[in-house]
């Protein structure tokens, strides 16, 4: 197989020309500097990008965001948009296995100096009333009866349970529920994976982190949003848990029958995938939404906990603590949206794998608050260095599908980690830097070290330099929550 040759379009994007190999239906296009594009060639994740170009009815091009890794079919920071009436398909590779798993930020009305002595206090509490880990079960048990209505209400469901209030569902991507959700297309062996995980964190890289604004880069914007120097927020990242993983697994498995059914030539079977229109795909869309809105009310239910335990350390309410939520989204989803292509309005499916919405201003699915500022784009970063909250733009609605980033990369695999990294030096580290860390075993600690990731200093100025998204501020960690 030739190297891929990268044509430079300018500072921030590069291309694969469809030449590169023969089937390519679209151009490949990376955002990323010189820098990050040498730093991740090795992990085939390029290589992927021209995959995903072959795909039926893709539309423009196939994108990566600087913070591609390699993945299941699609690259981590991996996006496309097929078009329903040109034969385009869904591919569950293109979502991921852990459907929306995505980040929600709150604000707080407390500052760096309120925090002081009461970290270790907070993080304990925090470990100890949010279930996490692999496996990891909560205290939220529902009937089969019920758990249909969290794959139909999702984070509706759970505020209707009394974890949160209404106005926390207009400060979620689709509010917290994405409709035509279909419970019957999910597996029993998905239903009995997601009994009782319900508000809880999950491993890997999942994370309940509280943190210090450390940077404003727009203070209007920021004013907007409740937030300030030195302010705490608290950031949560997690998914569908084992539901989703199972509705992910059962369908890439029944997709791959649909290649030959649908003469569909792809170069890798986990690029798996059936026509929008086909029965095969109707069935994955439903099950996929069900198991998007059962992280809808995971999320709105560690963010329930997240509060009591404030409450608990402070003293006080939520409410008095101003412990709003910011903004939720979701990072692995295939959404149906209207994107302008060769100047008409068309409904694409847009497969967002490792990449978040970006929604600019004005546009019709924000919710009024936000229709100003344009969409909060949340992007963590490693437990070692810092997270951005940014803001979707109009640029990235015409560029990229009005999609982002979602999170720094990995440059190295976990079982690297394992054989490189000391974790004792790595706690250290971290403690110099003033950072606790709780997790249920020092394995997830060593997996998830900042020297894995990228920096996502690098990462997010190329987003910022593109005008995908335009950064508002940056939180530094104080103490996290491992999985």
């Amino acid at each position: 197989m030739a190297e891929i040759s990268f044509e430079r379009i300018d500072d921030f994007r590069f291309r694969i020309p469809k030449s590169y190999k023969p089937g390519m239906r679209v151009d490949g296009i990376i955002y990323a500097t010189e820098k990050l594009l040498s730093g991740a060639k090795n992990d085939n994740a390029f290589e992927q990008v021209a995959n995903v170009a072959f795909l039926p009815g893709i539309v423009k091009h196939s994108l990566a965001m600087p913070d591609i890794h390699w993945g299941y079919g699609f690259p981590i920071g991996g996006v496309a948009a097929t078009d329903p009436d040109d034969d385009g398909v869904i591919s569950p590779g293109g979502v991921g296995y852990d459907i929306n798993c995505g980040v929600r930020l709150l604000r707080t009305n407390l500052t760096l100096d309120d925090v002081q002595g009461k970290i270790s206090n907070i993080v304990n509490k925090l470990y100890q009333d949010v279930p996490s880990g692999i496996g990891s079960t909560g205290d939220v048990r529902v009937s089969v009866k019920e758990e249909r209505r969290v794959l139909l209400d999702g984070a509706k469901w759970a505020v209707a349970q009394g974890f949160g209030v209404k106005e926390d569902l207009e400060s979620c991507e689709e509010f917290g529920a994405i409709e035509g959700a279909d419970p019957d297309s999910v597996s029993e062996r998905a239903y009995i994976r997601g009994k009782e995980q319900t508000g809880t964190l999950g491993s890997g890289n999942h994370f309940l982190e509280v943190q210090v604004i450390n940077d404003v880069f727009d203070a209007k914007i920021a004013e907007k949003f409740g937030l300030r120097l030195g302010q705490i927020t608290v950031m949560i990242h997690s998914g569908s848990r084992g539901l989703g993983y199972q509705v992910c697994d059962d369908y890439v498995r029944q997709m791959i029958g649909c290649l030959s059914k649908y003469a569909i030539n792809v170069p890798d079977r986990q690029l798996a995938c059936a026509p929008v229109n086909s029965p095969e795909a109707k069935k994955y869309i439903g099950a996929m939404r069900a198991a998007a809105n059962y992280a809808w009310a995971n999320r709105q239910v560690l963010m329930h906990l997240t509060r009591l335990v404030f409450e608990k350390v402070f003293s006080k309410s939520w409410q008095s603590l101003g412990m709003d939520l910011i903004y939720d989204v979701a990072h692995n989803i295939a959404k149906f949206e209207k994107h302008i292509v060769d100047g008409k309005s068309k409904l694409l499916c847009v497969h967002r794998k490792g990449a978040t919405r970006s929604f600019g201003p004005g546009h019709p699915e924000l919710p009024e608050k936000y229709q100003e500022t344009g969409q909060p784009v949340i992007i963590p970063g490693d437990m070692g260095r810092a997270s951005y909250l940014l803001v979707g733009t109009k640029k990235s609605e015409e560029e990229t599908f009005a999609s982002t980033c979602h999170g720094a990369g990995r440059v190295s695999s976990r079982h690297e980690a394992l054989r490189n990294i000391d974790i004792d030096v790595l706690m250290k580290e971290l403690k110099v830097k003033g950072i606790e860390v709780r997790a249920t075993g020092k394995k997830t600690i060593v997996e998830e070290a900042p020297s894995v990731y990228k920096n996502i200093d690098d990462v997010i100025e190329v987003v910022q330099e593109s005008g995908i998204s335009r950064k508002i501020c940056r939180m530094r960690p104080l103490c996290v929550v491992k999985g």
